[in-house]
């Protein structure tokens, strides 16, 4: 996991500073902003289901680029524990990427995919979720509500559970996008916990503000629908 010293590193590289003689930064006209997040994907809160595992993509518009990092990644079969008395699927899996952007439009997106075996052995999805990389520097913690999709019909749920074909979106990245995805029934599942620290640079001076940075955010469930 890269440390606040690369990070710097990789902002001067990639926003245009050069290292002087003198120990200090020779500034020249920057043509772009760094977004930078390091974390985690702590745990997650699902209590229908035990022994799943994580998959993770980033999603962003065409104006961005990834400067360093892991686009995506997948991680390991989490059994529950107890902790504080709730049962908890502890994934720990760690989360490194950086951007730059001269637009802000197509924020980069962090989606999740969580799976598992169902009861005759076949590997199922367990829950989708997805949140905008925070836009303000700082630690964040957040909580992102996971959903599935859901059959439209009796018979389509009855197909589903005979052939082992339940319902689910062909690319994690479909998650990310609203297009296609207005008639599609879902059901809450539970959340997944993330803890991002993100760095940002020259944001301002592009013309743009962040704001303040919030310590905790529970991303809104949309439940059922």
């Amino acid at each position: 996991m890269a440390s606040l010293a690369d990070a710097a590193t990789l902002a001067a590289t990639a926003s245009g500073t050069s290292e002087t003689a003198g120990g200090g930064l020779a500034r020249q006209s920057a043509d772009c902003f760094l977004l930078m997040a390091v974390g985690q994907i702590e745990s997650a809160d699902l209590p229908d289901h035990d022994n799943l595992y994580c998959r993770y993509s980033f999603v962003f518009g065409q104006d961005w680029a990834v400067v360093a990092g892991l686009e995506e990644g997948i991680g390991q079969i989490a059994e529950k524990s107890i902790d504080g008395g709730s049962a908890l699927l502890v994934w720990n899996l760690p989360l490194d990427i950086s951007f730059k952007s001269t637009n802000p439009f197509g924020w980069p997106q962090l989606v999740i995919g969580v799976y598992g075996l169902d009861a005759f052995g076949r590997d199922v999805v367990r829950g989708y979720g997805r949140l905008h990389l925070p836009m303000t520097p700082g630690r964040h913690t957040l909580r992102i509500p996971v959903f599935v999709p859901q059959p439209s019909s009796r018979i389509q749920a009855v197909s589903s559970w005979l052939t082992g074909r339940y319902p689910e979106f062909i690319e994690l990245s479909f998650v990310a996008r609203s297009r296609g995805r207005e008639v599609t029934q879902v059901s809450t599942q539970g959340h997944v916990t993330v803890q991002l620290n993100v760095v940002t640079k020259d944001v301002k001076t592009l013309g743009y503000s962040s704001g303040q940075a919030p310590m905790l955010v529970d991303m809104p469930s949309k439940g059922n629908r």
